[in-house]
């Protein structure tokens, strides 16, 4: 019997992360869920330690958007959750993807993985941003039914905002949906770079991206030390 779900991951050296994303899901796999892991090249244990909480591992371009789509096209469930390794999402949370319909897409409601004010602000104005544009990143876990994502022709091969462009795509279908979850996203790089900083950084590069540039000039830019 095909799964009703598959989770796509993709990474690249996330030794420290697999293994804490991958184990909260261990249950679902006896619930028409399947887990595959798209490796973008990674020098470290990645994919070992992915291999025995995983049901399919395989090795893609070194690139989110192209990873994300090698996994798509291998994936058997009806639906697809995109995930990224640094976020948590619980059975609990998971479940209702199970029961939804052919032609829906959207995205879980976020919450920080560490205490403090400015995470909680951070994470509230990611959620109140989706709403009020429709749009979803990848933090905050995007899942679409294999229809409608293939109707939308996948994630665009670009290096930088390819969670934006698919969800621009998406629109034109269906309006997104928001669970609740919530998705516990990691704080690293807003704790490393300054919060401050990193919203302002974001919010330039959407800003840049909006108004049409070079998504390889934002990637060189994205990976900058600012």
């Amino acid at each position: 019997m095909h799964p009703d779900l598959s989770i796509i991951i993709p990474t690249l050296n996330e030794a420290r992360n697999i293994e804490a994303a991958l184990a909260p899901l261990q249950d679902l796999r006896n619930k028409r869920v399947e887990i595959i892991v798209v490796d973008g090249g990674s020098d470290d244990a990645t994919l070992e330690l992915a291999r025995p909480l995983s049901d399919r591992q395989l090795t893609a371009r070194r690139r989110r958007a192209a990873q994300m789509n090698a996994g798509a096209a291998i994936a058997e469930g009806r639906m697809l959750l995109f995930l990224h390794a640094d976020t948590r999402l619980t059975e609990t949370a998971l479940l209702p993807l199970l029961e939804l319909q052919e032609t829906t897409w959207g995205r879980f409601d976020v919450r920080p993985d560490r205490a403090g004010l400015p995470f909680r602000v951070i994470t509230t104005l990611m959620n109140w941003r989706s709403r009020i544009t429709g749009i979803a990143t990848g933090d905050q876990a995007i899942f679409v039914s294999r229809s409608l994502f293939e109707q939308a022709g996948g994630f665009p091969d670009m290096p930088l905002m390819e969670d934006i462009a698919l969800s621009k795509r998406l629109k034109r279908f269906a309006k997104p949906l928001c669970l609740a979850g919530p998705a516990i996203i990691s704080m690293r790089y807003w704790e490393r770079h300054g919060v401050i900083r990193s919203i302002l950084r974001m919010w330039r590069l959407r800003l840049a991206y909006f108004f049409r540039a070079s998504p390889q000039r934002l990637y060189r830019r994205y990976y900058r030390e600012p």
